[in-house]
């Protein structure tokens, strides 16, 4: 993987939701315990049961949280991209990690010390409050997933899925195409399917004419059309 140029640490840090409103020295000293880490497609970052010295924040590249059951097959929780943190939960609650990471395309993060946010929340209380809030967001959209597989068909969950993917100026739109940010096994885990699953109702979705797939492109011919059969 070639080097990257150099990145402005304090000014990443804060475009991170729990760090909003902290003053510029905070972030100094948070930027001082925080590390860059490259890692190539493929690398794990961490393990299951790794112990926890803090969080991630992902500048670029795009990682999967994911465990793996004792069947030997994987699950795969969460497909993060570019801006997103995790591992926050895990550090407030002082256990080792429950899932593993693992990058799917050559990524930078970087990596915040437990010890200086706990270093910061002993200065600023109210910084507990708005990280609290943070994780409640991510618990909600958990929630969410939860219901999703438990009450939606896998048409209803991959349709969902594509239309998350448009931007709101698309939901009406026409010839709109998504391209699937991984390959077809690592969304289709993400949606509690099998892979054959997800291939399979990609295959009736195509001939019901709502889409035409084009490898990780998905051409969507009407909007509207596949919005209907989301139930």
């Amino acid at each position: 993987m070639q080097a990257s140029p150099p990145v402005n640490i304090e000014a990443l840090l804060t475009h991170i939701p729990l760090f909003n409103g902290l003053a510029a020295e905070e972030i100094s000293r948070i930027a001082r315990a925080t590390r860059e880490i490259h890692a190539n497609k493929g690398d794990i970052l961490f393990h299951k049961n790794d112990p926890c010295a803090g969080f991630h924040l992902l500048v670029y590249g795009q990682v999967k949280l994911a465990f793996t059951s004792p069947q030997g097959s994987e699950k795969v929780v969460e497909i993060l991209t570019q801006g997103q943190s995790f591992g926050e939960a895990v550090m407030f609650m002082e256990k080792p990690y429950i899932v593993f990471a693992q990058a799917l395309t050559d990524s930078l993060l970087l990596h915040i010390s437990k010890s200086a946010v706990f270093a910061e929340l002993e200065r600023d209380h109210n910084l507990c409050r708005k990280m609290l809030a943070g994780m409640a967001m991510r618990l909600h959209q958990l929630m969410n997933d939860v219901e999703s597989y438990s009450l939606h068909s896998g048409k209803q969950r991959i349709i969902g899925y594509l239309l998350r993917e448009l931007s709101d100026a698309d939901l009406n739109g026409t010839n709109i195409a998504v391209t699937l940010p991984t390959n077809k096994g690592v969304i289709a885990s993400r949606l509690n399917l099998t892979q054959e699953h997800f291939s399979r109702i990609l295959h009736e979705l195509t001939e019901l004419a709502l889409i035409v797939v084009e490898g990780r492109k998905i051409h969507i011919p009407c909007v509207a059309n596949l919005r209907k059969h989301e139930g």
